[in-house]
């Protein structure tokens, strides 16, 4: 899809602020109410926005520690994969899993308590799926970036 400036002002704004009123938007745009509402729904129905969220702080919920998990599947045949991805999707502890390129086949952004809940996790639940080679996990000193905008 082609953006216009208008849509990229709008998209940064809902980006920053989904809670914003098409009033507040339609003000900062100089745009009528009515022109802001139809593009937004026009953007929601060809899928450029999916949906909406609001963003935890993982601090004030107790789950800061967190761990990026690179996986070594023993196998690389369409079940394997399938079986894999199928299981840790349906693990609450794993925010993002990435098919990825190179040493090894996926990674796995993990959100817990702290390290104890992480060797809780890796023992009971992520060393036993199927098909796991090798795992080699790290963990954040310090968060640097991180945003869930996309610049248009």
């Amino acid at each position: 899809m082609k953006f216009d400036n208008i849509d990229k002002k709008l998209l940064a704004l809902l980006q920053l602020d989904s809670k914003q009123t098409n009033k507040e938007l339609s003000n900062k745009l100089n745009l009528s109410v009515t022109a802001v509402y139809e593009r937004i729904k026009k953007m929601e129905r060809i899928g450029v926005i999916e949906k909406y969220v609001a963003l935890i702080k993982k601090e004030i919920v107790n789950k800061s520690f967190v761990a990026f998990c690179h996986i070594k599947l023993v196998q690389h045949s369409q079940d394997y994969v399938i079986k894999f991805e199928k299981d840790v999707a349906n693990l609450e502890e794993v925010l993002e899993c990435y098919h990825i390129s190179g040493d090894y086949d996926y990674l796995l952004k993990v959100i817990v308590k702290d390290m104890e809940a992480f060797r809780e996790f890796m023992v009971k639940k992520l060393t036993t799926i199927d098909h796991i080679g090798s795992t080699h996990s790290t963990f954040m000193i310090s968060e640097v970036k991180h945003t869930t905008a996309i610049n248009i």
